[in-house]
């Protein structure tokens, strides 16, 4: 793990192309695929085995089974079968499900060492990575309980992955720890409690794992460059700012690729520690959770950790984490104030519970800016990545992630790019559009304001709940003088990963580091 911090703790991977040469390097088989029958020739151990079982138990390729096997390593395998494959609806999750689940029953069978073997899928290319994946998710360990509990600091002695040659079995873990590391730091800045991953500690975080690497990363931290430079971001650390432990951090990254710089991304990660909601405050119970309102920031960083162990080539990567805590109090940022954006507009508060925006839209416009300054046509994108609204949630459901592209990216075709890319290894996208709607909705109400953050009603309930902050990123950070009527046009997305970061109580997904990395990186290592 060349460059990472001691505290990014993934398994070990080990490759093998055989079986029963192995007994005494791994202590069971996990075996993933839909049917027995499609099982290749050199894996013809494992189907005799199989159809032996099949005969006393029929629903062998329905449930999970654990299957004595003498001459495998262990003596035992675990079938966990994906179900159908073919139908219009099945995707390649299946793989990363049938893996998690057969991971965790040869937990409960006390494996340590586990094999995981994944034939060869025709319709899904990239099924064997996917499964390794969701293989890694169930065996994930929070950082607070690696840190406080060091014998608790692995599920497993290490993850032996079987593949038919040694080709691919070393491609194969090259890609599956490198998104694995990626992963585990998005989940353990996303999922830590708002005092571990208080801004402060982020920043620490974030340094310790890239240090000595090739990510170079900046901290800001002094309370008037805030102010100076990111007003909005300012306005609502301006209750958390007098207590040290949760005073806010912008954290920058920055990447660059060996050889001709092809394409420039520029991220903006909202990393809002804990959301009270602020002066209009979450009551009711809802405010439980809000911890994880840091998960596009922790995303962007997790995104940097891939880069820093596959070092891809011609690409140059920038990001911003926006560290800060909504708090209430007696400084807050109240609705009816108006503030002033990096970009000169006037913004009319609506709601302080609108606050994600607030922190990413000043640091978009300086990624704005940087592309301006280096203005290629085509050359650069620049994403925010947000749990932003509740709306993606009502809208599309749990487990999918939300693209929104302005004109010079809808041309470019980004979110369907992404969307492909993220179908291919199991990390889904839905696309919606920013409408003229969006804009309208925005514009000053009086001549006091140019902008209004937000109305007065929870994204849930207001009408293009998710689509209508896109148009508030672009209108308040400037670039909306840079669409596709523009003599410079730039390429941006907004990303709201409110559904897909992951259940609360439980563990953070980590998306979309899979499928940013799917689109822009695997194809340049």
């Amino acid at each position: 793990m060349a460059g990472a911090g001691a505290c990014v703790r993934v398994p070990e991977i080990i490759f093998t192309t055989q079986l029963q040469t192995n007994l005494l390097s791994f202590d069971g088989v996990v075996l993933v695929t839909n049917t027995i029958d499609k099982l290749t020739e050199d894996l013809q151990s494992l189907k005799g085995l199989l159809n032996q079982y099949k005969s006393i138990d029929a629903s062998v390729e329905q449930d999970v089974v654990l299957v004595p096997a003498p001459d495998l390593p262990g003596a035992r395998l675990i079938f966990s079968p994906t179900g159908p494959l073919n139908r219009d609806y099945d995707d390649v999750r299946r793989f990363s499900d049938a893996a998690a689940s057969g991971i965790k029953r040869a937990l409960k069978a006390g494996m340590k060492r586990p094999l995981l073997v994944c034939p060869p899928e025709g319709l899904f290319k990239d099924a064997s990575l996917v499964s390794v994946l969701g293989a890694l998710q169930a065996l994930y360990v929070p950082l607070e309980i690696r840190e406080a509990h060091k014998e608790k600091a692995t599920r497993v002695g290490c993850l032996g992955v079987w593949a038919p040659s040694e080709e691919e079995g070393k491609k194969l873990e090259q890609l599956a720890s490198a998104l694995e590391q990626g992963r585990t730091v998005c989940r353990d800045i996303g999922g830590s409690d708002p005092e571990r991953m208080a801004a402060p500690n982020v920043a620490a975080y974030v340094q310790n794992i890239f240090r000595n690497s090739v990510v170079s990363v900046s901290v800001t931290s002094d309370v008037a460059t805030l102010q100076e430079k990111y007003p909005c971001l300012a306005a609502v650390n301006r209750c958390a700012k007098d207590v040290p432990r949760h005073q806010a951090r912008v954290i920058e990254l920055e990447y660059t690729g060996e050889g001709a710089t092809e394409k420039t991304l520029l991220l903006v990660g909202k990393g809002v520690t804990y959301d009270t909601g602020g002066a209009d405050i979450k009551a009711g119970g809802i405010m439980a959770g809000m911890h994880r309102d840091k998960c596009g920031a922790a995303a962007v960083a997790g995104i940097f950790q891939v880069l820093s162990v596959l070092k891809p080539r011609g690409i140059k990567v920038i990001g911003a984490m926006s560290m800060v805590r909504n708090s209430v109090g007696s400084d807050c940022y109240v609705a009816d104030e108006i503030i002033t954006s990096r970009a000169k507009r006037r913004i009319r508060v609506g709601n302080t519970d609108a606050e994600g925006r607030m922190a990413m839209v000043d640091l978009l416009c300086s990624m704005k800016e940087k592309a301006l300054e280096k203005y290629e046509p085509n050359h650069f994108e620049l994403f925010t990545i947000a749990t932003l609204t509740g709306h993606a949630i009502r809208a599309v459901g749990c487990n999918y992630s939300i693209i929104m592209d302005n004109g010079p990216a809808r041309w470019a075709r980004t979110a369907h790019g992404l969307q492909g890319a993220g179908d291919e290894v199991g990390d889904p996208f839905e696309i919606s559009t920013i409408r003229r709607d969006d804009y309208d909705f925005h514009k000053g109400k009086s001549e006091y304001e140019d902008i209004l953050q937000c109305n007065n009603l929870p994204s849930s309930a207001t009408p293009r709940g998710h689509q209508s902050p896109a148009a508030f990123l672009i209108m308040g950070s400037g670039l909306d003088k840079h669409g596709i009527d523009s003599e410079k046009p730039l390429c941006y997305s907004h990303i709201d990963i409110a559904g897909s970061s992951g259940p609360f109580p439980g563990v953070p997904t980590g998306s979309p580091v899979l499928a940013l990395a799917a689109k822009y990186i695997l194809h340049r290592v």
